[in-house]
């Protein structure tokens, strides 16, 4: 699931994350330069990574931090790329940062398999505890903490939606991608909703290669129905 974030949104969440967890370390020492990873997953002349990163600075700097001055910041771009992501993601635990920013769900999980102990607040990912990123949305538990991309009830829209448009439409098929972390939790969601709309809906993986057959049926009933 691509993240999809509004620049207010951004902004809200770095800021409150930047303005957080320094203040209480700045006391403990306050003389050593912070350091913080950030992980995208966007290439790095996308104009929405750029814009993300530019609501970072100002937040950090609104909070009294500053790039090479009291905190170093280390931008890593996977540009989608899942070898240049793992890739990426072991640099910069290896630089040993304060806490890393993992931007887009297909950076969490390598970051996550390489370290369990550097801090990490996510953003963009669907759906962080059925991927098993953490444990609850109320009490995350280990080193990663975040925001969803939407509220899970919102998938039950979608196939509404869908049945609003092609009222005809019996079967549907629901693409999931794992290492987005689009899981358990949003496909139950519309599985709930499912039977009141007379809709059987079938999961699919994405991430591996699609078979035809997987998907001709509920394809079929969709295009007839439309």
């Amino acid at each position: 699931m691509k993240a999809n974030i509004k620049r207010r949104d951004f902004i809200t969440l770095l800021g409150g994350t930047a303005a957080a967890w320094p203040l209480a370390a700045r006391a403990q020492q306050p003389d050593r330069m912070r350091r913080i990873g950030v992980l995208m997953n966007m290439a790095a002349d996308d104009p929405t990574g750029q814009t993300r990163l530019l609501a970072f600075a100002q937040a950090l700097a609104q909070a009294g931090w500053t790039d090479s001055g009291n905190v170093r910041i280390d931008i890593r771009w996977g540009a989608g790329d899942p070898e240049r992501i793992r890739k990426y993601a072991a640099e910069l635990v290896a630089l040993a940062p304060d806490v890393i920013l993992a931007s887009g769900g297909t950076t969490l999980g390598p970051l996550r398999q390489v370290s369990r102990t550097v801090p990490t607040v996510f953003t963009g990912v669907g759906d962080p505890v059925g991927a098993g990123f953490v444990d609850s949305l109320a009490q995350p538990g280990g080193n990663a903490t975040g925001f969803i991309s939407f509220e899970w009830s919102i998938s039950g829209k979608w196939l509404e939606l869908l049945k609003e448009i092609a009222p005809g439409v019996t079967q549907a098929v629901v693409l999931r991608d794992p290492e987005l972390g689009s899981g358990a939790s949003q496909f139950a969601v519309i599985q709930a909703v499912a039977p009141s709309l007379r809709v059987e809906v079938n999961p699919v993986m994405w991430a591996a290669p699609l078979r035809s057959s997987a998907l001709s049926r509920p394809l079929r009933a969709l295009r007839m129905a439309a």
